[in-house]
């Protein structure tokens, strides 16, 4: 961990680091339990700020399941999932929208606004940029998926010094609207704009050979690594549509993705502007160093 007497060591040199970044647009899934700590939050929201104030462009797309969970709760719907993502009937979907779109989003971008940062929140439905549809088919699941992406929007923004604040709710072309895994949608949006890195903030440390053990840790891994993990079932549950979506984002064209430690404090910073190892770096094999972790 870092303490204060050699924070301003590991961060002396990050010129080098903030040039190779400005080349690009960097995408970051802000979500997991950290969300429920406004003290996390906060120190979140400030590194982004930094990052942005140092010229980076950038994209934030959200989850909220604690606050979902929250919420259902105190309307007596219980909450379930399969494979990692959440089961959506549709009063579910109701506090869903009502959540990610209204109170999380607003709240998130009031947080960066503060700051004099010009933030903009939207989801999939604002400008129709995301179009979606049911991820099984049955018409009361509302657990969706993307159809396409119209960066256009997004591309605006950017150009234009704003800071996008994505919630992950999208519509069919029939209006119905659709709860979209977040990790998904921070991944096609990443692939859709030619992003040049996908980060996932989150709680856990990584990529774990054993979920109990943070010393097991996956620093770098490959393509075909990690399909090996996902075949042995190490890598299930809500871990795999975070890996999946590294995945497609690294053969569409993102030059890399990592899964880090959203509780760690400075756990952004140090991921884009240091070579201090945090959480889990996926990239094309071709890509990685010799002294990489592999498994």
């Amino acid at each position: 961990m870092i303490n204060q007497l050699n924070i301003i060591k590991i961060f002396g040199n990050f010129l080098p680091f903030l040039d190779e970044l400005k080349k690009g647009i960097i995408v970051i899934k802000y979500g997991g339990a950290a969300m429920k700590d406004f003290n996390l939050t906060y120190k979140v929201i400030q590194d982004i700020i930094l990052l942005y104030n140092l010229g980076l462009k950038l994209i934030i797309v959200h989850g909220g399941g604690p606050m979902i969970d929250l919420w259902l709760n105190k309307v007596n719907i219980q909450a379930t999932f399969k494979d990692g993502l959440r089961v959506t009937d549709e009063k579910t979907m109701e506090v869903v929208e009502m959540v990610l779109s209204g109170k999380v989003n607003k709240e998130l971008v009031n947080l960066i606004n503060k700051n004099k940062v010009q933030a903009i929140g939207l989801s999939g439905k604002d400008g129709g940029f995301i179009t979606a549809s049911s991820i099984d088919n049955c018409p009361s699941s509302f657990v969706g998926q993307i159809v396409s992406i119209n960066p256009n929007l997004i591309n605006l923004l950017i150009d234009n010094n704003y800071l996008p604040v994505i919630a992950p709710i999208a519509s069919d072309l029939n209006g119905q609207s659709y709860n979209i895994n977040a990790d998904i949608v921070a991944g096609e949006i990443a692939s859709a704009i030619n992003a040049h890195k996908l980060i996932i903030l989150t709680d856990t440390p990584g990529i774990l050979l054993e979920t109990s053990d943070p010393t097991t840790i996956l620093s770098s891994l490959n393509i075909n690594k990690i399909k090996t993990l996902i075949d042995q079932n190490i890598i299930t549950g809500g871990m795999l549509p975070k890996v999946n979506c590294c995945l497609k984002a690294i053969s569409q064209g993102v030059d890399s993705t990592h899964i880090i430690d959203g509780r760690v404090s400075h756990g952004l910073l140090l991921n884009l502007l240091t070579d201090y190892p945090i959480g889990s770096t996926i990239k094309s094999s071709s890509c990685l160093d010799d002294n990489s972790v592999l498994f």
